[in-house]
């Protein structure tokens, strides 16, 4: 099984966010949402735990792709504006630095129209054993 289809069975929370790894290669990863009535806060767009489980999902997609079991150890997020119940969510994650034991992901995350809604960079630690099924 490959890693996009393991992550997108077994990672059960992302896939109960609406979260789903549509594209996966060395160079980058792609994972969509499509914000629901679920993912709104009080003021009515898109709250940042989604967004963020969201661009998780492709961090984590892009730094296990090489076999070996990958876990975050460091993250930042930078909101630049919201999304709103229909909106479709792309994250794209490409590598800063694929670095054997500390990799290290970029990721943007974009609506339908192409505009930016936040900004996510991530720090994984590549462990020496390779991801189960």
């Amino acid at each position: 099984m490959d890693i996009q289809e393991l992550l997108n069975r077994n990672d059960r929370f992302a896939a109960n966010a609406g979260c789903r790894i549509t594209e996966l290669d060395s160079q980058h990863a792609v994972a969509e949402m499509t914000v629901t009535a679920e993912h709104l806060n009080g003021g009515h767009v898109c709250q940042g735990g989604a967004l963020f489980t969201l661009a998780d999902l492709a961090i984590a997609a892009l730094m296990n792709n090489s076999g070996q079991l990958t876990f975050g150890i460091s993250n930042s997020i930078m909101f630049v504006s919201s999304a709103h119940e229909g909106d479709l969510l792309r994250a794209e994650a490409v590598h800063v630095s694929d670095h054997p034991k500390i990799p290290s992901v970029e990721v943007r995350v974009t609506n339908q129209l192409g505009r930016l809604i936040c900004h996510v960079t991530g720090m994984g630690y590549r462990k020496a054993q390779p991801i189960a099924e």
